[in-house]
């Protein structure tokens, strides 16, 4: 399907990869994995024909269809997540204008003999059988299908897309690639934000994909879970082998193993027949046999042994000064966005070099309080921090706060002090920023650069308590072991939000869980959790949460919780209705606020005009209604649920 020849690609006079050559036959899943900067992302792009290779070609079936999920997206405003999902349908919402136009025509047409009116006729028959084939009476149903999978609820189909955190958007940009019918599928970090439900939905999605897919992720889980192939870039070089992440590792290693022996075994041959030159160079009878040794030597081939990149991150966190006891007191702390209730009356005491690990599904409060406990959010309840203590904070989105336009350098040289502005460079080079590195603009860095450079960038400030919020998106699987190790050794206090089981193990001595806006405290590490949960890992966590809330919701499972069929009905009305409002508000809302804009600008010109005000008011009073109306519904919802 894609035949990738002789690819070379290169950046300021070093070559990225030189060379390389490999196949992507159809049912291929694989995982492109290697160090951040190894030029994995940069595959993607040539793959997609995004960028074009310095030497060689990528040779493709005709006709292939190629979709290509980036880390940086970009999103026209406006939009519902519906609408935005459709646009995954270009061919056929072209084709419904077309129908449209015909039907039109057709309704208003009385020249029922003439051949203009036979022709729309013919084009009716085949716009209509080339809809039925790409799909058009089921595509609606299909991408409402996607979107629920991927975490999305029916009340948020008609909210617009603006509304939605980068990694909702991220999720709405999966879904347009999944419904299009691609032959090949290239990935780039699908999992860095989806919870663990939703990454469940897209491995068994991508398990029964029939085309080309190929992943760059860090997730080892997710890679064995997907992948029937690995390829990895490392120093300029590829080594592919048919199998998934954790078992290719073993494959190398053994390779390894017998390249470096079979090295061996050579140099001892190479070394004895030098010494037979040497000896028999001596001689003049045996000057002719010394000849042949010399040619039979330059005739052979020396076994090279693969290189390893063994450049990893050195990372320390110190401990800025001692603390008191308690770091931190929390008592009744409650957080509600709108009507939704996220945490209900939080009580949290936390001591000094307390390793604690914050776990649970998306949506469930773990970030919220992560971001209470800085200062970053208002909330209900009070919260007091102990006697000395300084704060470090690194959030889920860290990274996409650093400026784009600055140098590494100078991102960093801008946040130091005084004191440790001389250490900038020093610190860079322990997270792998050397030479040339440091005078990089922050834009063309890779997800898992921006991520190194912010986790530097933090350790510009003191601090005793440190709060990580996913800190391993992003990060190669070495940087992630780096961290890991350097989160071990540190001295203070520390809370961790993540999903990774493997990351969390020997990390922590206390799991939080939060779930229906409480926290459940478990005093152990991240195994003694899983084991009180009575399951192997979190996904099982996912699956046992949504078989009870199927069984809760299933009138078959649970006679005590039978919802009759008019009530279903009724729900199913609020929630259209309840949408429809909120599709309203935010119209209304937006054309009031260019109002206020314009007021504000042109003052005179405006109110000039006839019935101005009346009008102005007339919007906020329908406002008003609609919130009011909006209440309603959803005390009636609530009445019913």
């Amino acid at each position: 399907m894609l035949n990738i020849h002789n690819l070379s690609v290169s950046f300021g006079g070093e070559f990225l990869f030189e060379e390389v050559s490999f196949r992507l036959n159809s049912g291929d899943r694989a995982g492109l994995i290697g160090k951040n900067g190894a030029g994995k992302s940069t595959m993607l792009k040539l793959l997609s024909k995004e960028m074009m290779p310095d030497t060689g070609v990528i040779a493709a079936d005709k006709e292939v269809k190629i979709g290509f999920l980036k880390q940086d997206i970009d999103f026209v405003q406006g939009r519902t997540v519906l609408n935005e999902a459709y646009e995954a349908f270009e061919e056929i919402k072209s084709l419904e204008v077309q129908l449209e136009e015909i039907n039109h025509s057709l309704a208003t047409r009385t020249d029922y003999e003439s051949e203009g009116y036979h022709q729309l006729m013919v084009d009716l028959n085949e716009v209509t059988h080339r809809y039925e084939i790409l799909g058009g009476y089921n595509y609606q149903g299909d991408t409402e299908k996607v979107l629920q999978g991927l975490g999305f609820k029916r009340e948020d189909f008609d909210k617009l897309t603006d509304t939605f955190s980068g990694g909702w958007r991220m999720r709405i940009e999966l879904a347009k690639l999944l419904l299009q019918n691609n032959d090949v599928l290239l990935l780039d970090e699908p999992t860095n934000h989806l919870d663990i439900e939703s990454i469940i939905w897209l491995e068994e999605f991508l398990r029964n994909y029939s085309g080309v897919v190929v992943i760059v992720s860090h997730d080892k889980m997710f890679l064995d879970n997907v992948t029937n192939r690995t390829i990895e870039i490392s120093l300029g070089k590829i080594y592919d082998y048919n199998k998934p992440y954790s078992k290719y590792l073993e494959l190398r290693a053994e390779m390894r193993e017998l390249q470096l022996n079979a090295q061996k075994n050579q140099e001892k041959q190479i070394q004895q027949t030098e010494k037979l030159i040497s000896k028999f160079k001596a001689k003049a009878s045996k000057a002719s046999m010394a000849q042949s040794l010399i040619k039979k030597l330059d005739k052979i081939e020396r076994i090279e042994v693969d290189e390893e990149d063994n450049s990893v991150m050195n990372v320390r966190f110190p401990v800025s000064v001692q603390p008191g006891k308690v770091v931190l007191e929390m008592e009744d702390v409650s957080k509600t966005y709108g009507n939704h209730l996220v945490l209900d009356s939080i009580n949290l005491l936390v001591e000094r070099n307390s390793k604690i690990a914050f776990v649970g599904q998306n949506g469930q409060g773990k970030s919220t309080l992560a971001k209470i406990i800085v200062g970053e959010i208002e909330y209900k309840g009070n919260l007091k921090l102990g006697h000395n203590v300084q704060l470090g904070y690194f959030a889920q989105n860290q990274a996409e706060y650093l400026n784009g336009e600055k140098t590494v350098l100078n991102t960093m040289l801008d946040a130091a002090n005084d004191s440790n502005r001389i250490k900038v460079r020093d610190m860079l080079g322990s997270f792998l920023f050397r030479g040339d590195d440091v005078e990089k603009k922050v834009r063309v860095l890779s997800g898992g650069e921006r991520n190194r450079l912010a986790l530097c960038k933090m350790l510009l400030q003191p601090f005793n308590v440190l709060i990580m919020d996913e800190p391993t998106n992003h990060l190669d699987i070495k940087s992630k072991n780096v961290l890991k190790k350097a989160l071990q050794s540190f001295e203070g206090t520390l809370m961790l939000v993540s999903h990774d089981r493997d990351f969390l193990q020997g990390l922590t001595d206390k799991v939080y869980e939060f779930r229906s806006g409480k926290i459940k405290e478990y005093l152990g590490d991240i195994n003694f959790y899983l084991e009180e949960r009575k399951v192997e890992s979190f996904r099982e966590i996912e699956k046992k949460d949504k078989t009870g809330k199927e069984k809760l919701q299933n009138p078959e499972n649970d006679n005590n919780n039978k919802q009759s069929y008019e009530n279903q009905k009724k729900l199913k009305s609020l929630n259209n209705k309840l949408s429809k409002i909120e599709s309203q508000i935010a119209d209304l809302e937006q054309e009031i606020s260019k109002i206020d804009v314009e007021l504000a600008t042109n003052y005179e010109k405006l109110t000039s005009q006839p019935d101005f005000f009346n009008k102005y008011n007339q919007k906020k009073k329908t406002l008003d209604n609609l919130m009011k109306d909006w209440e309603l519904v959803h005390e009636e919802l609530d009445a019913l649920n």
